[in-house]
């Protein structure tokens, strides 16, 4: 499989700038991988296509405010920070991506807000575009965290094309994040709203939550021809036991079990006992799902439709199968489905 498979033509008026009015009210294409065939739904109307005892999986890792804006010392310079990842909270080292790059070397001071209110000292550069920091702060780590998070905007993808606001901050998050880690949100989990989660309740479908700290690797484009030479930068995964168990039980009762988006297949994909089962594990995963792969774990996936050459439309393309979804992007471009992270929906079924 190539890079060029993923390419397509998608008009930029499309990509979502800004969520649906109301979250479980975006469409909802919905394919048989089995027959081809396609229905066009509102999300809401997802419940239509599961039964009691089924089960939805969903990843409830939660985004932090991670783009701060701050200026190099002497010069003054504007510079972007991208935080990544924690490194250490006591001597508050972090991850970041900063730009323009090239202006920074290690030993500089940066500033963030009035008056100063944050510093960092660039300490190591990691790669072309990462750097270290340690942040210089006197206060307690919970007033350091404070001041940071008060500072960083929504960390929303290039491809929306406005500044952040105070409905992202909620809009860009879904209602059941709780682990805090993740500097890109979980899209798919973003149409579930608190009344479809309580009809699933009532209805007997079950809910398992994994986690996975969307990290770098959500930012990454795929710069090789061949697929198989790409490299997936390792995010932060959990699995509970009480996941594998609700998991397991639909697997061994042939009940369907939904993986709510792409880092959820990663993350169940990840961990799989030598039967096809569901097994805990706290680590790290590099997973890359790209076609042709054997999914072993869901049956049913939710997914937005994604830009090309993502690697999130390879993930979708391997679990339904590369020509027929690449032939329902096409469809969905016809009928004029919003793409990206505030767009429309996908549930694939086999």
């Amino acid at each position: 499989m190539k890079l060029s498979n993923f390419k397509y033509n998608l008009p930029e008026k499309l990509i979502a700038q800004r969520p649906a009015e109301h979250r479980d009210e975006s469409r909802l294409m919905v394919i048989n991988t089995k027959t081809g065939d396609i229905e066009h739904r509102v999300f809401k109307e997802v419940l239509d296509y599961f039964e009691e005892d089924d089960v939805f999986v969903f990843n409830d890792t939660k985004v932090f405010p991670a783009r701060l804006f701050g200026n190099k010392e002497k010069t003054g310079a504007k510079i972007e920070v991208f935080l990544l990842r924690e490194l250490n909270n006591e001597m508050k080292l972090w991850d970041v991506l900063v730009s323009p790059a090239r202006k920074i070397r290690i030993g500089n001071k940066l500033y963030f807000g009035e008056n100063e209110a944050l510093v960092a000292e660039v300490i190591d550069n990691t790669t072309s575009r990462g750097r270290t920091l340690r942040f210089l702060y006197d206060g307690s780590y919970e007033e350091f965290r404070e001041t940071l998070y008060s500072l960083g905007e929504t960390p929303l993808p290039i491809f929306i094309k406005r500044e952040p606001d105070e409905e992202d901050r909620e809009r860009y998050q879904t209602i059941y994040s709780k682990h805090e880690g993740a500097v890109a949100t979980p899209t798919a989990g973003l149409h579930f709203s608190r009344e479809l989660l309580k009809r699933m309740e009532i209805k007997g479908v079950n809910s398992a939550f994994v986690t996975l700290h969307v990290g770098l690797g959500n930012f990454r484009s795929v710069d090789v021809e061949a697929l198989a030479k790409h490299k997936v930068d390792s995010e932060k995964i959990f699995v509970s036991e009480e996941a594998c168990e609700i998991v397991n039980k639909a697997k061994k009762t042939n009940h369907k079990v939904c993986a709510v988006g792409t880092t959820v297949m990663r993350t169940l994909e990840s961990t799989i006992t030598s039967e096809g089962l569901l097994k805990p594990f706290q680590g790290w995963t590099n997973r890359f799902i790209f076609p042709p792969y054997d999914v072993v774990i869901p049956n049913a996936m939710i997914t937005n439709f994604h830009m090309p050459y993502s690697t999130m439309l390879m993930t979708a393309t391997a679990f339904g199968g590369h020509e027929l979804i690449m032939d329902a992007y096409q469809v969905a471009i016809k009928e004029k489905y919003r793409f990206g992270t505030y767009g429309d929906a996908m549930l694939m079924i086999r």
